[in-house]
């Protein structure tokens, strides 16, 4: 297939291709992963991995049958997070607060199919983790570790989910997150074997420490909204540069700094837009009024004329995600209320006829204890398929690109 051309570097474009391209790099002899660890997907798998090296991890139990998870189920704390054991971002992820509950979701799970394709082959539990979800990206050549940006996820209660995604905003690295989770982060990879290329890991700051959500064997997803802003804030590099040089060229590699700069050389966050109403939209207003906010500078939608919106409940059902950035603090905290005002008041679209509106989480009939829990890990109430209208792109700005 590659003709007369030389192979240099395989890796996986997203997180269905992670498995074949440890297997395909070592078997063409360029820099890889290898195969030693087995599906290191796996997200039963990598907490094993790490409690073996003595790290925190998450109690858990997982399999086809819902006898290898029911004693787990019966002795452990309710609410449990039940998802399946691969796949990616927030699918078929549910807190659930009983037995029955979970047993009705660990069985949906065994009969339904990942966003990522094929059929869920088995079924996680495990225990529900308090805290702030973080996110830490790493590039890696031969066991070297070298952090990209650190981020953290605002979740909030909205549409009867309990964890719904508002946007993710970068961490400083001299706070007192960074300097207990990035070293967390790259003990986990060393127990991963994941000694080159990207990654991408999810990790709750609980109240005895850090605890690995997940790791993700690639880069990070979003489809790369956010380079624009991770470019501003290391001052002119991102993962994806970095994952090239760890391939491609060891020189730069070695150069790229061990952690971002700090302070930041640019101040900006990602708002991902939610829905509080449902049907089939007739044009985006609230798209042109974010387009001329002063800290606009990226926004990633699928939505248009004719696209039916539903209540946002977990990433697969939100509407957007927004680039902002400011030197100005008070403006960028003024355009990202601007864009909430404009949710709250249903004001990013206009519907056909017969548009529904989400007045109160009660609709859903979540209690206020529900209601109450903190940060979770993942997400989500419930499990719905992958939006397949193709993503659109758009800014003024073309120099950042």
């Amino acid at each position: 297939a590659a003709d007369h051309y030389r192979i240099v570097a395989c890796l996986a474009g997203g997180e269905a291709g992670v498995d074949l391209a440890d297997s395909l790099s070592e078997y063409l002899g360029v820099r890889t992963n290898g195969t030693d660890i087995p599906n290191r997907r796996d997200k039963k798998l990598q907490q094993e991995l790490i409690r073996d090296v003595g790290m925190r991890s998450v109690r858990q139990a997982g399999g086809k049958k819902f006898s290898d998870v029911e004693q787990f189920l019966r002795t452990e704390e309710f609410p449990v997070v039940l998802k399946p054991v691969e796949s990616a971002g927030s699918d078929g992820v549910k807190l659930c607060h009983d037995f029955n509950e979970a047993k009705e979701h660990f069985d949906v799970l065994m009969n339904s199919q990942m966003v990522n394709g094929g059929a869920v082959p088995s079924v996680l539990c495990q225990e529900f983790l308090r805290g702030k979800e973080y996110v830490v990206d790493h590039v890696s050549r031969d066991g070297v570790h070298k952090t990209c940006m650190m981020w953290v996820y605002d979740k909030r209660p909205v549409n009867g989910a309990a964890f719904v995604y508002f946007g993710c905003v970068p961490v400083r690295l001299d706070s007192l997150e960074a300097k207990l989770i990035i070293p967390y982060v790259r003990k986990t990879l060393d127990a991963l074997g994941l000694k080159n290329g990207p990654s991408h890991g999810e990790v709750i700051m609980t109240a005895d420490g850090p605890c690995l959500v997940e790791m993700n064997c690639r880069a990070r997803g979003g489809d790369g909204n956010w380079k624009s802003l991770a470019s501003a804030l290391t001052g002119g590099y991102t993962q994806v540069d970095g994952t090239v040089d760890s391939y491609l060229d060891p020189a730069q590699f070695k150069i790229l700094p061990d952690v971002p700069p700090c302070p930041f050389k640019a101040s900006g966050t990602e708002v991902i837009l939610v829905s509080y109403s449902r049907g089939t939209v007739k044009s985006t207003p609230g798209y042109d009024v974010i387009q001329q906010l002063p800290s606009f500078i990226y926004l990633e939608t699928g939505i248009r004329k004719g696209t039916k919106v539903d209540y946002t409940i977990d990433l697969f059902t939100g509407i957007g995600s927004v680039i902002l950035m400011h030197e100005d603090a008070n403006i960028l905290a003024n355009d990202v209320e601007t864009i909430r005002q404009m949710e709250r008041d249903n004001k990013i679209f206009e519907y056909e006829t017969n548009v529904s509106l989400m007045s109160s989480p009660s609709i859903l009939n979540l209690t206020l204890a529900e209601l109450s829990l903190s940060s979770s890990q993942d997400e989500t109430q419930k499990m719905v398929k992958a939006p397949s209208h193709r993503r659109v792109f758009t800014s003024d700005r073309v120099d950042i690109f």
